[in-house]
């Protein structure tokens, strides 16, 4: 028996994220949903060894031939949506709502004299409308406590009501203004149920605008200094905004809407179709697409909205896209003949669709992000882009080791680059290097002294002195973090730790057009350096340049060469643009620990203010003073520090 199934996800695959999971079979049938705050946690125990599994999970897995899952953003959403696809699907290994598990439910009971709100796992209490369920009793609790501050109805149970409506003394909800019950004598019975009816007609819709009427009400009550009232509506106002934040995935009931959510980069889009139907999401898509060149995000959705409808799948009324097309009302005259109706198509920027909107597109993220992962994996492909690298660029053999640099700067200031390193196809972050940059006139210049501290290495020995020594810590982790580099001293002095470096690589690849390509190529026939081939990579029209070539060599846009090189690129600068901000935060702290009376915490507290360096530098005495723990005098100091130590550097 094999330790685990076939179809088992990769380590790094699964998210970490709160989302609910399927198990489909071969024929694509839902087999068992289930919900999990982190779901590599969760689904990692299905893929113990099979010996070690529940006889019940073990068929499951074994039965399955597939898993997907889908991110949310929180338990209760993954509950909700939990509960809707078992319902929708009957999935033959969840037993009667995930084995027999009773969850609880927000009822009211509009059948009783004076309807009340309870928390219960028992379904079925005649005339009673339910909402939920729930993950955990206090999770319904908390939202339970949320809307008893905007509609104080009645909580207490029966033989209370009935007590205190016989002796004449309110309950103690009633005695601490929580339940505005008949029992109170505040209101009538009449009066209370008409509360009843507008808090069940909030769970059914709930309805955005009561933060506007809130807030209007507040400043009202305290322009005419009724201070008192204004609390109030403060009080049900923050209520209300916590209950909004609750849950992205239930809409109100009859709502029915398509929500997409894309991510894309120059070569690929993934695309996640969350379908909303009676205001629960009865149906996901996901899949990706290679994307055109110089494609925009609205093109984008143009395409990707054509593509999802046709031959039997008709829009609903309305579809939620991340962008706009610039044909807009065009796309909507066709989806409106396509469905018999009129279809509205729109850009959600708030409320409860904008956060489902946010939610596909975390999960369209994930999507991107797995396939390329995959496609990288996947051994067959690395070979055949290696190959189709070396057929491209006239390479003799195929380029095992590549090397890419990247420049980084903040308008010209605390230049850095950096060198990643792929051997085989996959990266090697234990070689990646970082170099500072102390002058440079443009990026030409920094790819040149790049390339020649770097080739200095490879260089014969007696041409090495003299030259400068890269940066050189090992990086661990996901090549995010790195020790600071040494000062030169003018030697090339080769420690063993530094073994490494002296790899040949058989591919040097710069960021960059003709340009950058010639100074590398400058700083190569300088060092003396033979056997090393040599490309740049331009961004925005991915073109491969090489040197002395006019034209750049053109790769298939769905290429593995490409998706490669592209992978590659955005390596070193992401590991680039890390180094450069972490150079940038610590020479900021380093000049604003030298003003007197200026600690650690007053610091950090600057830059958080402020959100980024350049900012800080130009604002100015007022702006700085309005930091809690900075005052005038402080301040003063602050910005005649600063602009000193920014001569200092310009000099």
């Amino acid at each position: 028996m094999a330790d685990t199934v076939p179809y088992r996800p990769r380590p790094g695959e699964i998210p970490t994220r709160p989302g609910v999971y399927r198990f489909r079979d071969a024929d694509r049938r839902v087999l068992y949903v289930g919900k999990a705050m982190n779901l590599r946690a969760r689904l990692s125990n299905y893929f113990a060894p099979l010996h070690t599994l529940h006889e019940r999970t073990r068929r499951m897995v074994t039965t399955a031939a597939s898993v997907e899952w889908t991110v949310v953003g929180n338990d209760i959403e993954a509950l909700q949506l939990e509960y809707t696809w078992i319902k929708e699907f009957d999935p033959p290994f969840n037993v009667k709502y995930r084995d027999d598990k009773s969850y609880p439910y927000l009822a009211v009971t509009l059948a009783d004299e004076a309807p009340r709100a309870i928390v219960t796992r028992r379904r079925g209490i005649p005339g009673a409308r339910y909402f939920g369920p729930y993950p955990k009793v206090w999770a319904v609790n908390e939202t339970l406590d949320l809307l008893l501050k905007l509609f104080p109805i009645r909580t207490c149970k029966d033989s209370d009501y009935k007590r205190a409506m016989q002796t004449g003394k309110p309950c103690f909800a009633g005695q601490i203004g929580r339940c505005f019950g008949p029992c109170s004598g505040r209101v009538t019975i009449a009066e209370h149920r008409a509360n009843v009816d507008r808090f069940v007609a909030f769970m059914q819709n709930q309805d955005r605008r009561i933060i506007t009427d809130l807030t209007q009400q507040m400043r009202a009550a305290a322009a005419v200094q009724d201070y008192e009232t204004a609390a109030r509506r403060r009080d049900e106002l923050q209520a209300a905004e916590s209950f909004f934040e609750k849950s992205a995935v239930v809409l109100r009931e009859h709502v029915d809407v398509d929500v997409f959510g894309i991510d894309h980069d120059e070569l690929a889009a993934a695309v996640h179709l969350f379908m909303v139907r009676g205001g629960r999401i009865r149906g996901v898509r996901s899949w990706t697409v290679d994307t055109e060149l110089d494609m925009s995000l609205g093109d984008l959705v143009d395409s990707v909205v054509q593509n999802a409808y046709g031959d039997d799948i008709r829009p609903p009324a309305e579809v939620v896209v991340p962008a706009l097309p610039d044909d807009a009302e065009a796309l909507e005259g066709w989806l409106a003949a396509l469905g018999s109706r009129k279809v509205r198509l729109r850009a959600a920027r708030r409320g409860d669709k904008a956060a489902l909107l946010d939610t596909a597109t975390q999960n369209a993220r994930q999507t991107l992000m797995l396939y390329k992962t995959r496609r990288s994996a996947d051994f067959t492909a690395r070979s055949r882009a290696l190959e189709d690298i070396q057929e491209a660029l006239g390479m003799a053999d195929a380029p095992l080791r590549i090397e890419c640099f990247d420049v980084s700067h903040l308008s010209g200031t605390n230049v850095v680059a950096s060198m990643v390193v792929f051997e085989d196809g996959l990266p090697r972050k234990d070689e990646y290097r970082r170099f500072t940059i102390p002058s440079t006139t443009d990026d030409t210049d920094s790819i040149h002294q790049v390339l020649t501290r770097r080739l200095a290495y490879l260089a014969p020995p007696d041409d090495a002195n003299g030259a400068d020594v890269p940066a050189d810590a090992p990086v661990g982790g996901d090549g995010a973090e790195a020790l600071d580099p040494p000062v030169d001293d003018g030697e090339a002095v080769v420690s063993p730790r530094r073994a490494k470096f002296a790899y040949r690589p058989n591919l040097l690849v710069v960021d960059g057009g003709q340009p950058q390509v010639a100074a590398a190529e400058r700083a190569l026939r300088e060092s003396g350096v033979g056997g090393v081939y040599l490309c740049g990579i331009a961004k925005r029209l991915e073109e491969i340049w090489t040197p002395d070539s006019d034209y750049p060599v053109i790769l298939p846009r769905n290429s593995d060469a490409l998706f490669l090189f592209q992978r590659i690129r955005d390596e070193a600068h992401r590991f680039a643009i890390t180094h450069q901000r972490q150079r940038r935060k610590r020479d900021i702290t380093t000049v604003l620990s030298e003003v007197p009376g200026l600690g650690p915490a007053r610091v950090k507290a600057l830059l958080k203010h402020f959100g980024s360096v350049a900012r800080l530098r130009g604002a100015d005495e007022a702006a700085i003073a309005e930091v809690p723990g900075i005052g005038p005098s402080l301040a003063s100091a602050i910005r005649s520090h600063l602009e000193g130590s920014h001569r200092s550097a310009a000099d």
